[in-house]
């Protein structure tokens, strides 16, 4: 069946695809935490009670989740550096449009978690004589991370996965380095099913984990 395939073609060129996997990990780990922080800190800004801070982050979330990521990485490779006037690298500018557009997204996800930890407790908290602060920090969060955990995986398998959309500023991630070696050496087949079960292995796997931490947390 497999006859007319040259799968040596990948170990020969192994170096090379394995930093193309580096940099696909490097942008896929940066971004998550990066949009992770930035989406509580937006979370929080949304369910305070400042209702023109609450507004802005509203409008903010809103406005990147209704734009495609590739839009945003061109924005902030060509667009971006032209207002401010200084140089950022492509991995740089990728990176914070990465961490800027899934930040909309973790950002709705944790105050989705926020607000599913019942008011009660909270005003118990309150009554023991927590501050706000405190209130969120032991009572609200501990139980918001858990109620979290399963959705923002799955949304950091999505992250993973769009970190292919790089090419178009000639980053060289996995799925980049995999196409330049099928071009080169004319073996597109091989590779590109080599890249497909590479991202079916970690996706599914991930999926897995997602699946038994949500059966875990709702038992």
């Amino acid at each position: 069946m497999f006859s007319g395939f040259d799968f040596d073609v990948i170990w020969r060129n192994m170096p090379f695809l394995l930093n193309g996997v580096w940099l696909t990990l490097q942008l896929t780990i940066m971004a998550v935490t990066g949009g992770i922080l930035l989406g509580l800190i937006l979370a929080v800004a949304r369910l305070s009670g400042i209702k023109p801070l609450a507004w802005g982050v509203a409008a903010y979330v809103n406005f990147l989740r209704s734009m495609p990521l590739i839009l945003v990485i061109f924005w902030f490779y060509t667009l971006v550096p032209k207002l401010t006037g200084t140089s950022i690298s492509g991995f740089y500018s990728v990176l914070i449009a990465f961490i800027m557009f899934e930040a909309a997204y973790y950002s709705e996800i944790i105050r989705a978690g926020i607000s599913s930890v019942k008011r009660g407790q909270i005003s118990a908290a309150m009554a023991l004589g927590l501050t706000n602060l405190q209130a969120m920090r032991y009572v609200v969060l501990p139980q918001a991370i858990r109620n979290m955990i399963p959705v923002l995986l799955t949304q950091s398998i999505v992250m993973l996965q769009d970190t292919s959309l790089v090419y178009v500023v000639g980053l060289r991630d996995f799925l980049t380095s995999a196409e330049i070696v099928a071009s080169r050496d004319n073996r597109p087949t091989e590779l590109y099913l080599f890249v497909a079960l590479i991202f079916l292995v970690v996706c599914f796997s991930a999926s897995r984990l997602v699946n038994r931490l949500r059966r875990k947390y709702t038992l």
